[in-house]
């Protein structure tokens, strides 16, 4: 065996004994990891061999560095998949205890952009509905719905839902039908920061929804996860073959 298979051996070893020690950790992400000093001492190793184990961990999403601070076990992330369905039906179904902090139902004029997406005069009433979402107690989500008041009348008039598609559907007959999900970076706002318990400046997953009935664009949705806790799975198939349904791969719970 020459040095870099040894070397490589080692690095493996070091990596088993770490993923024992997260695996013994379980849900402590708050718990820093012994330093690599430490470690090294600890595992009899060089600080580069422990090192290329621990890169590895991280680039594995299982290992947090945090500078400054040390390294940590790093949050289990949810996988999210497209889906029309409620947050609370998602979460249990995912083995979760949901919660929402109610941070906005009430209304607000139609910017011209989304006014012409919904077939509305620009101004024309909506239905805002704003909410913290978590899971298990931490927060996960920043959620925010828009919805045409002419489609919703009397609403407002009521407590906030707990369930805002289970109300469309069980009050006004409104099923969506299909949607389209649009995906893409965004960083934490001082707003967003302080709601979803993050740094400034903390990479989220911004997610843009529009759920139609029909062709009528019945729900205008943007939501801000935060990327440590979830992890995008988008199942694919060719075209022409046989349909496959995936099934939702959880990586674990908060």
């Amino acid at each position: 065996m020459g040095p870099d298979s040894a070397t490589a051996s080692k690095s493996e070893q070091v990596r088993l004994q770490l993923v024992k020690m997260i695996e013994e950790l379980g849900s402590e992400t708050d718990v820093a990891l012994p330093s690599e000093r430490q470690l090294a001492t600890d595992f009899g190793v060089a600080r580069m061999t422990l090192r290329k184990a621990i890169d590895g961990l991280v680039d594995e999403g299982r290992l947090l560095r945090i500078v400054g601070k040390g390294t940590f076990v790093a949050p289990v992330k949810t996988s999210l998949q497209p889906k029309l369905t409620g947050y609370s039906e998602e979460m249990r179904r995912r083995g979760m205890e949901p919660a929402a902090v109610l941070l906005a139902f009430d209304q607000v004029p139609a910017p011209s952009a989304l006014a012409r997406e919904m077939k509305l005069p620009a101004g024309a009433p909506l239905v805002r509905f704003k909410r913290l979402l978590l899971a298990d107690g931490e927060p996960m989500t920043v959620d925010e719905n828009f919805i045409p008041l002419r489609l919703v009348p009397g609403i407002l008039s009521s407590p906030a839902p707990s369930s805002l598609y289970r109300v469309l559907s069980d009050e006004y007959g409104l099923q969506m039908d299909w949607g389209e999900d649009t995906i893409s970076a965004a960083a934490a706002t001082a707003t967003l920061s302080r709601q979803l318990r993050v740094d400034l400046g903390t990479p989220l997953l911004k997610v843009q929804r529009r759920a139609y009935i029909r062709e009528d664009l019945v729900d205008y949705s943007v939501s801000y996860y935060r990327a440590d806790r979830y992890s995008i799975s988008v199942p694919l198939r060719r075209t022409g073959q046989r349909r496959y349904v995936p099934r939702v791969r959880q990586h674990g719970s908060s």
